[in-house]
């Protein structure tokens, strides 16, 4: 039965937050309206009244945890703030990582994204345009000062490509790290990973070699 607390909310409010419960656990396509509308204790019509219906609700939930995942970790609030480009590598790379595997956060801001990377629903391309190609190309920004005006695109783009790999391997990984290592995923230990990789991402991108590397491709580190 839902709480008091709960019935306080406005009802967009509401579908907003069941439309997240209900599609990280099941998926776009599993997930039902009906479902989603029982839980939040709206009428299956407000739906379509507020979101256009289920593709809508699905992005606006989208947007709803990615705005409220920038505010809380915006990338500037691991900067000592001397603005060089290896603390802003490290300030992006820690932003990030708190973004996806925070557990303070509602348990499926982190799930619903990665399920949509893993399982791409109809609104991937506007997922990808409003909310994942702002953050690659300032990824990519960083990486292109570090470089050097010698870098090519291709070279820059690999780069960040491998930044972020590295950073989604934690949250995709989870079940099997969690049994490598114990542990959870506290902000302390996010930040132990987050200085490791900016570390280890920093080392590969200063050591790259003055001759042979300047197309991305093939070239050996010096």
């Amino acid at each position: 039965m839902p709480s008091p607390k709960h019935h306080r909310l406005d009802t967009r409010t509401r579908l907003l937050q069941a439309g997240g419960e209900i599609f990280a656990q099941y998926g776009y396509r599993a997930a039902t309206v009906r479902r989603i509308a029982k839980k939040a204790d709206a009428n299956v019509a407000a739906v379509n009244y507020y979101f256009s219906g289920k593709e809508g609700l699905y992005l606006a939930v989208l947007e709803h945890t990615f705005a409220a995942a920038q505010s809380k970790y915006p990338a500037t609030m691991a900067s000592p703030g001397t603005g060089e480009a290896p603390e802003q590598l490290h300030a992006f790379i820690t932003a990030f990582l708190l973004r996806l595997l925070d557990e303070g956060r509602p348990a499926w801001h982190g799930r619903l994204m990665v399920r949509e990377i893993a399982d791409p629903s109809p609104v991937l391309d506007r997922v990808v345009d409003g909310m994942i190609r702002p953050l690659f190309e300032q990824l990519a920004a960083i990486i292109g000062e570090l470089l050097g005006p010698g870098a090519g695109e291709e070279e820059i783009r690999l780069a960040a490509m491998s930044i972020m790999g590295q950073c989604l391997f934690y949250r995709n990984s989870r079940p099997v790290v969690s049994r490598l290592y114990q542990g959870r995923y506290d902000v302390g230990r996010i930040k132990e990973i987050a200085e490791h990789i900016s570390a280890f991402s920093l080392r590969a991108l200063q050591g790259r070699g003055s001759k042979g590397t300047e197309s991305g491709i093939g070239g050996k580190v010096r």
